[in-house]
């Protein structure tokens, strides 16, 4: 009978932990990602309802530090630096806080983004950015907090805030003519020494055109003014695949010597074997 009771009881304890309740969050969570040029802007917050509630003046005081949402950090993240109000704000993930009044918010980009609601401490050295934007009056009341990132253009877009009878916006410029150009100047200057590296390597895993391969390694010692020791490494087992025995050794005491200086002894061990190895008759 014991036994019974026992199994009975394991059986229900399992159903109980299986079958979780699900119900709906009161603020749900939200996440936007959203490409403005060539900058990835992300953000993730709780949405409030009104619920018949009055908000600012009320749920939200005036003149406080609001969280911006509800539960955890609203966290907003940017993929490049941008400007804000003529201030760089640096890449990064932030949380989002605001202090609300009847006339203007101030919006603050902090640093520490793991709080549930407001930090028990705010830290201003942990401020990355703070500036004042101008509230405005909707026309037509929002029901749930709506933070959306709009009037995108290659440039810039808005941050914008919007509940109950209340909307801000908030202006960030990113640095898309810097990036594409950069990108431009990178692609049109030819390979790197790296992408002949890769070329190469990938042409040895493969088994394919070990002259190639060779050739591509050659030009990615050529480009480096620092012979790296995983480059003279590949050139050195290409040279043994090909037959080259006493180039591979040369080679290799020049990928050993630099493995020794760079402290990197996985280096040093495969090229001791392997010169070594090739060192027999």
């Amino acid at each position: 009978m014991k036994k019974i009771i026992f199994a009975l009881a394991v059986l229900i304890s399992q159903f109980v932990a299986q079958a979780q309740i699900k119900t709906p969050q009161s603020s749900p969570r939200a996440i936007v990602s959203q490409m403005v040029g060539l900058t990835e802007v992300d953000l993730n917050y709780s949405r409030p309802g009104a619920k018949g509630r009055p908000v600012f003046g009320n749920l939200v005081p005036f003149g406080k530090l609001w969280r911006t949402g509800a539960n955890e950090n609203t966290t907003i993240s940017f993929s490049d630096d941008v400007v804000i109000d003529g201030k760089t704000l640096k890449k990064g993930k932030y949380a989002l806080y605001t202090v609300p009044r009847i006339e203007s918010w101030d919006v603050i980009f902090y640093t520490t983004t793991d709080n549930w609601g407001l930090p028990e401490q705010f830290n201003e050295a942990n401020v990355a950015l703070k500036t004042t934007v101008k509230e405005e009056a909707l026309s037509k009341p929002v029901e749930n907090l709506t933070i959306a990132i709009s009037n995108l253009d290659n440039n810039s877009a808005t941050l914008e805030i919007s509940w109950e009878n209340s909307f801000v916006s908030l202006k960030f410029e990113v640095p898309t003519q810097k990036t594409a150009m950069a990108s431009i100047d990178k692609v049109l200057a030819g390979p790197t020494a790296n992408d002949y590296y890769s070329a190469a390597n990938y042409l040895f895993q493969s088994n394919s055109d070990m002259g190639k391969s060779l050739d591509y390694v050659n030009k990615s010692l050529e480009m480096s003014k620092v012979k790296p020791f995983w480059y003279l490494r590949l050139k050195s087992v290409i040279q043994a695949k090909i037959g080259d025995k006493s180039g591979a050794i040369e080679t290799a005491k020049l990928s050993l010597e630099a493995a020794e200086e760079a402290k990197n002894q996985d280096y040093v061990k495969m090229n001791k074997d392997s010169i070594a190895e090739w060192s027999k008759k």
